[in-house]
């Protein structure tokens, strides 16, 4: 399997996603700012089985990407729900 150069650039941007979201993760000084970060994490990760599923050409990929997708905005809503209980 060749990668073309749009594949190389798409995996380049991914890596460079992961790397600036997980500096937030790690580095936010609030916990809602790790949460987004969390968040943005799964969007990239969903991003990235989408791209695996072209880059493969195995469509298998694509439902795990949804399934992923699904369960992660349902654990971000519920952290979201937890961090504003805690506020009141």
């Amino acid at each position: 399997m060749t990668l073309t150069v749009l594949q190389w650039v798409a995996i380049g941007l991914v890596a460079i996603a992961i790397l600036l979201s997980t500096l937030r993760l790690l580095l936010g000084p609030t916990t809602p700012d790790r949460v987004v970060a969390a968040d943005t994490l799964s969007v990239i990760t969903t991003a990235g089985l989408v791209a695996l599923a072209s880059m493969f050409d195995n469509p298998i990929y694509l439902d795990i990407a949804l399934v992923y997708g699904t369960l992660a905005f349902v654990g971000t809503v519920a952290v979201a729900r937890a961090i504003e209980g805690n506020r009141e």
